[in-house]
């Protein structure tokens, strides 16, 4: 469901959401459904314009590619999932830096926050991220937020997956106000009740932690993979 753009805003404010093969579908879906109800504009931002596999194996199409999209968007957003490769593509990380240097606000979800700080767009700024991933964001330099949503001036991070709709609600009201994101809440009647209380490795229990150990175990050496490779080049690169 979606409202008169009129409601929201003058304009709609502009939306650039990196897409790349990997990436958890409800990371970008969570925000993406929170702001179409609040009026925005949505660009879905891909090296080319072909269908981009999700984690889940289903494919969403991008609607503009990273020459295309606008030049100065008011909201540059990625999302996580299998981010190890995108970590490391000279265009993708080329095109944050040139966006990030004119959005107004730059943004991710779970360890989409990775991608920003290989970009070089969280330096000095505090971040979120997903809580299995949160010693690789260190590495990189930037502070580590546990919270499901942080703000740091107009860096703006959710945690892990689900946080997404906090993240994209919170925003929405930091830009057009509390009743806006209130609409949009009711919009997608986001009331949850979890049956269980298993979504933070506290609530879950130490059993359950080491269950999802042994499943992420080959992510997690990917991530740190990736991030030494990013760390690698900075260091190259000071060296020159």
């Amino acid at each position: 469901m979606s409202f008169d753009k009129s409601i929201f805003a003058e304009r709609p404010l502009v939306v650039a959401m990196l897409l790349f093969d990997g990436h958890t579908a409800l990371d970008f879906i969570g925000p993406h459904t929170a702001f179409t109800c609040a009026g925005m504009e949505i660009h879905l931002v891909a090296g080319a314009l072909r269908p981009v596999l999700t984690d889940s194996g289903f494919t969403i199409t991008p609607t503009t590619t990273f020459d295309d999209c606008p030049a100065r968007p008011d909201i540059l957003f990625v999302p996580g999932g299998g981010v190890d490769e995108v970590m490391l593509d000279e265009k993708a990380i080329a095109f944050l830096v040139d966006r990030g240097a004119t959005a107004s606000y730059i943004t991710s979800v779970c360890n989409g926050s990775l991608v920003l700080a290989a970009a070089g767009l969280l330096d000095g700024y505090r971040s979120a991220t997903h809580w299995a991933t949160r010693d690789h964001l260190a590495r990189l330099g930037v502070e580590v937020s546990t919270e499901r949503v942080c703000v740091d001036r107009n860096r703006l991070s959710g945690g892990g997956v689900t946080a997404g709709i906090d993240f994209g609600l919170t925003l929405i009201a930091h830009v057009l106000g509390e009743e806006s994101a209130k609409l949009s809440q009711l919009a997608m009647e986001y009331d949850p009740k979890p049956p269980f209380d298993a979504g933070s490795p506290e609530g879950a229990g130490p059993a359950v932690v080491a269950l999802f150990d042994r499943f992420a175990s080959r992510f997690d050496e990917k991530f740190g993979d990736a991030v030494s490779r990013v760390l690698e080049k900075r260091s190259a690169t000071m060296a020159k």
